[in-house]
Parts: structure tokens; sequence; C-alpha cells
């Protein structure tokens, strides 16, 4: 099993679904077994969200594998982690996301150069069908572009 220093964990279904503003950085609470998991990039946050629970902020399902050595002290694989964030910018969020169609949704999930593990969240809200396809088109148009350009 490898371990690596850094990782880096995306949600490439985010910028595709929600139109995104106000990132920032948060810190997690992991457990020992999740952390050495997670070193071994073993996660997924494609389907996860964040909800405010009792003034605090937790992501919601968040999938971590088991560790592959632990014992019986494994973690469970989805449970909600509690997000660590300065006291304004947990306000700040919470006002913003209590907006209709507003969601906070992760993008990235790395461990910094200090070792840590560090989560980019964002303030979303859901784009339109018609903006999907415009998003497709858009891409499918760089891509040709790209190809010609190569050619030639």
């Amino acid at each position: 099993m490898k371990i690596q220093k850094t990782i880096n964990i995306f949600n490439k279904r985010a910028r595709f679904e929600y139109e995104l503003s106000e990132e920032t950085e948060a810190g997690i609470v992991l457990t020992g077994t999740e952390i050495k998991s997670l070193r071994s990039s073993k996660a997924s946050i494609t389907e996860s969200f964040c909800q405010f629970i009792n003034g605090e902020l937790f992501i919601i399902n968040m999938m971590i594998d088991e560790y592959k050595l632990g014992t019986f002290y494994n973690h469970k694989t989805k449970r909600e982690r509690k997000l660590l964030l300065h006291k304004k910018q947990l306000q700040k969020f919470e006002k913003l996301a209590k907006d209709a169609g507003n969601t906070i949704v992760p993008l990235k999930l790395y461990i910094n150069d200090a070792g840590k593990a560090k989560i980019l969240i964002a303030l979303g809200r859901g784009k339109k069908l018609y903006d999907k396809r415009e998003a497709i088109k858009d891409r499918e148009n760089k891509r040709d572009l790209g190809r010609l350009l190569k050619k030639s």
C-alpha cells in the first residue's frame, strides 16, 4: 500500500452542476484510520455536500474507504465529518446558504504542506439545464479548436 505525501481529490461534477462563488479552505476533523486511508487516495467527494447542524458545518456523504490494516477501531465509510472554520466565516456561510437555491459544495480534498487534511468548499447555486448544455457546447468547441490548431 503506497502512502503519498500530497493528494488531490477533486469533485469534477461540482463545476458542471453549480455556479460557484465564495470559495474558502476549511480544516476537517478525521480519525487516525481516516487520515491513513486518505493518504492512500481512497476517498471520494463527488456526492457530498455541506450542511449546518447546530451552528456547526458538517460534510455529509463524503466517502473514505476503510483502512486495510485497521482493526476493530476502523471508521465508518460515510459519516458526518465536522469542518473547521473561523466563527465569522461560519456565520457568513450560514447566512448565504439560507438563501433559496444555495448550497455549500466541496470542490477539492487535499493534504497541505504541513500535513493537514484540508477541503476547499464553495457556495453554489444550481445551474439550469440550458446552462449545462451551453457549458458542454463551449467545452466541445474548445476541444475542436485545439484539434485544428494541433493539425496545422
